[in-house]
């Protein structure tokens, strides 16, 4: 196993820059002072790593991918913020992820395993899950949560401060503007909901029973004309009380702005 960093003549490092064993820069990449690069991972050409960025273990930037930059926010003032991956991501071609402000926590979080397609942006402040998918050209305005194995896929535009719940699918050109619930197949803009997301969690292995449950809660949800707050009562009364159906009436209590119905 290689343990030497393989770095192209015409690649720029500043210096304090911390380049984990196993990296491969690429032509023309960047690496700012005060990045950090974890092991086994590829900077391809043209690639910027910003400051204030720490990258974990088997990260790919794929050409012209951008991370760390300055937030897209006019109240951010040159303070110190920050952007930190874990492992095994996949940023492609001019993605863009920024780094946080101080009035959003000051950090931008991407989680491990996730596939981040080309063009996609990831405003300051945005925290990640694991194992999610951006189709291409996803935008994500600031302050926006994606939880655990969604997906958005291409062209989709999410608002600021919305949720996206874990397991959820949002269909290409989606216009999200209030939150989105765990297992849910949205569509439209603006984004209306299409029914639960059975494919995605069959394919991952939820249990019958969760799935039984998880569709009883969302015909209450969005199938018997019930307003959010009479149907949160008629969960409660159904006895729904898989963790899955307990985790979508927690994220449903817990939203501010509202959830896309």
């Amino acid at each position: 196993m290689t343990t030497a960093v393989e770095c192209h003549p015409t690649a720029v490092l500043y210096d304090g820059a911390e380049i984990g064993v196993g990296v491969k820069i690429g032509p023309y990449a960047v690496i700012r002072g005060t990045a950090r690069v974890g092991d086994h991972s590829e900077i391809g050409a043209f690639a910027i790593v910003d400051e204030y960025v720490t990258l974990g273990s088997g990260n790919r930037l794929f050409p012209h991918a951008c991370v760390g930059s300055e937030p897209q926010d006019m109240k951010f003032g040159g303070e110190v913020s920050y952007l930190e991956a874990g492992n095994d991501n996949v940023f492609r071609e001019f993605v863009t992820v920024n780094r946080g402000t101080s009035g959003g926590g000051g950090i931008t979080r991407v989680g491990s395993g996730n596939l981040i397609m080309a063009y996609t942006h990831i405003a300051h402040d945005c925290q990640i899950g694991d194992h999610t998918i951006f189709g291409n050209s996803a935008t994500l305005a600031g302050h926006v949560e994606v939880q655990d194995f969604a997906i958005v896929n291409a062209f989709a535009g999410i608002q600021q401060f919305v949720r996206v719940g874990a397991h959820a699918y949002l269909a290409a050109f989606s216009g999200i503007t209030k939150d989105v619930v765990p297992f849910a197949r949205v569509h439209g803009n603006h984004a209306h909901v299409l029914g639960l997301n059975s494919v995605g969690i069959r394919r991952r292995g939820f249990s019958r029973e969760a799935r039984r449950q998880l569709k009883t809660a969302f015909r209450l949800l969005f199938r018997e004309h019930l307003n959010t707050s009479q149907a949160l009562e008629a969960i409660a009364a159904a006895g729904l009380d898989e963790p899955e159906a307990r985790f979508l009436v927690s994220f449903i209590e817990s939203s501010r702005l509202g959830i896309v119905k």
